[in-house]
């Protein structure tokens, strides 16, 4: 039996149907009952309405002792793995708090936070980017434990994958911008750096809680150099950054204030994050884009001090 009011939203059941066909469908028919098992299980009732994350089904519940929390499903996947490895090494120091998970169908049962309050709730940027920073800096205060994927191996498989997606990008000028990244990550790959990052840390990945003002959400740990954790921070909220009339400005603003809290070098933060940019770039061209995002190079020739295909520099 289905516990009442446990209903697979539309756009999850779409989502996993339209990436793994058959397997989607099949996940996704059978979560009523996985949740309802859960529940016995673990001695919960359902208490609250059911949401969709991007990739996942979160119900809300509470056990008889009154707390609450929520059971997060999702298939499992290896980033499902390390998600629950990063959530136990952080044990809610700036993270929910994994309380318990089934090893069979990787589900989470976690800490109930205020899902209706994220960090984009802020209006003030600056308020809201010091946050961020500041939950990034107690997050690689954690040592990583073994077992997460590396940079290392994330940065040589996007070198490799250099040579063919250049060949894809219909406009020269793109074409040399997307080369000059991968020379930058090829310069920095030597030293991948040993922090454990979230890799995800944006406005929408940070809700407000009770046992803490902000708490960070959905991680997917990879050890490496924490500045190839700094663009989601700096595209939070882009429609509204464009809005503003100096995009540049404000990434710029926001890159600041991320290095001086997370005391990191300028110059190896700023490459690192165009590896990023390099990543998100070969994952586009993957899906058929013929084209960088506008963002992307926004984001580049901030960090370059507006001067397209020149090293990344902060002090021009």
């Amino acid at each position: 039996m289905s516990p009442p009011g446990i209903e697979v939203p539309p756009a999850l059941a779409a989502s996993y149907a339209r990436s793994l066909g058959d397997e989607g469908r099949s996940w996704t028919a059978a979560l009523p009952g996985l949740v309802a098992d859960l529940l016995d299980r673990w001695d919960l009732r359902p208490d609250g309405a059911t949401s969709a994350g991007a990739a996942s089904l979160v119900v809300p519940v509470a056990g008889r002792d009154g707390v609450r929390a929520v059971l997060r499903l999702q298939p499992p996947r290896p980033e499902t793995a390390a998600a629950l490895t990063g959530l136990r090494a952080w044990d809610g120091h700036g993270t929910v708090r994994l309380l318990d998970h089934d090893p069979g169908s990787g589900t989470m049962l976690l800490e109930r936070l205020d899902g209706a309050r994220t960090l984009a709730s802020v209006p003030d940027d600056g308020a809201a980017t010091r946050v961020l920073a500041e939950l990034h800096a107690r997050l690689l205060a954690v040592p990583p434990p073994p077992g997460l994927p590396h940079l290392r191996d994330v940065a040589a498989a996007m070198l490799d994958q250099v040579p063919r997606a250049v060949t894809a990008l219909a406009d020269p000028a793109e074409r040399r911008v997307l080369r000059d990244w991968a020379a930058v990550v090829a310069e920095l790959a030597a030293d991948p750096g040993d922090r454990m990052l979230h890799w995800d840390l944006h406005h929408d990945n940070v809700l407000a809680a009770e046992r803490e003002p902000w708490l960070a959400i959905d991680p997917e740990p990879l050890v490496g150099d924490p500045g190839f954790d700094l663009w989601p921070a700096l595209d939070s909220r882009w429609d509204d950054v464009v809005a503003g009339g100096d995009a540049r400005r404000v990434v710029r603003r926001r890159f600041d204030v991320l290095t001086d809290v997370l005391d990191l070098d300028r110059e190896r933060a700023a490459g690192w994050t165009l590896g990023r940019l390099l990543q998100n770039a070969l994952w586009d061209i993957e899906d058929g884009e013929p084209a960088l995002a506008p963002a992307a190079l926004v984001t580049a020739e901030a960090l370059r001090g507006g001067q397209r295909g020149s090293r990344p520099s902060l002090r021009s």
